[in-house]
C-alpha cells in the first residue's frame, strides 16, 4: 500500500498472461456487499482495441499501456440479491447474528433502492474489487492508474458491451517506466474525526 503510485508511463514490455489471472482473481475475492459480486471485467490486449480507446479518453497514456482493463458493473445483478442471500446462509456466514432466521427473499426485497442509490451501490461494489487489483499489480512489480475520465458510451461501443454493462473505471497496466514520489496524503489526525 505505501508503494503504490499511479503509473502513467509504462514500459511496452508484455504482460504474462499468468500476471493478468492473478488480477483479475484478486479482484474476484474482494468483498462485496450482500456477496453480490456485481463487477465484471474487460481485458483488452489488442493493439487496435486500445488504440480505439484514445477516441473515448483525452488522457493518450491509457492507450499506451500494454493492457488495460475495463471495470464494469452488471445492473443485473441487483435481480440476484436474494440468491446471494441464500448462499451466504446456506455457507454459513450468517451463523450466530440475527441474520440466520432471515428469510433470503425478505432480504433481498427489504429496502428498495432508486436507480442513483443502485447505481452508486454497484459502483461502491466494484471500486472494492478495483483497489485489490491495483495493490495485486503493486506485489506482481506492474503499475496501474484508477482512471474514470472517459465517455461511457464510446467505451461501451468499442468494447461492444451489452446494455446492462456500466463502465466503472479503465485501468492501463503495465511495468512502470517512472517512478514517482509519494502523492502528498493529509496528515492521520486530519482523517481522524474523533473516537467516542
Amino acid at each position: 500500500m505505501e508503494t503504490r503510485r499511479s503509473i502513467r508511463k509504462f514500459k511496452s514490455e508484455h504482460i504474462p498472461e499468468a500476471f493478468i489471472t492473478q488480477l483479475i482473481e484478486a479482484a474476484r475475492l474482494a468483498p462485496s456487499g450482500s456477496n453480490l459480486q456485481p463487477t465484471r471485467f474487460v481485458v483488452i490486449k489488442s493493439d487496435a482495441v486500445r488504440a480505439q480507446l484514445s477516441q473515448a479518453t483525452p488522457l493518450p497514456f491509457v492507450s499506451q499501456a500494454p493492457v488495460v482493463i475495463a471495470c464494469c458493473v452488471d445492473t443485473e445483478s441487483l435481480g440476484s440479491l436474494s440468491t446471494r442471500a441464500r448462499e451466504l446462509k446456506e455457507a454459513g456466514a450468517f451463523a450466530d447474528t440475527p441474520l440466520d432466521k432471515m428469510d433470503p427473499d425478505g432480504y433481498a426485497k427489504r429496502r428498495p433502492m432508486d436507480q442513483a442509490t443502485a447505481e452508486a451501490y454497484l459502483r461502491l461494489n466494484a471500486a472494492i474489487a478495483i483497489d485489490h487489483l491495483t495493490l495485486r499489480a503493486v506485489d506482481l512489480g506492474l503499475g496501474t492508474c484508477w482512471i474514470m475520465m472517459f465517455d461511457q458510451e464510446k467505451v461501451k461501443q468499442i468494447l461492444d458491451l451489452a446494455e446492462n454493462y456500466n463502465v466503472v473505471a479503465l485501468i492501463p497496466i503495465g511495468y512502470p517506466d517512472q517512478n514517482p514520489k509519494a502523492r502528498p496524503r493529509i496528515e492521520f489526525s486530519q482523517i481522524l474525526l474523533k473516537e467516542v
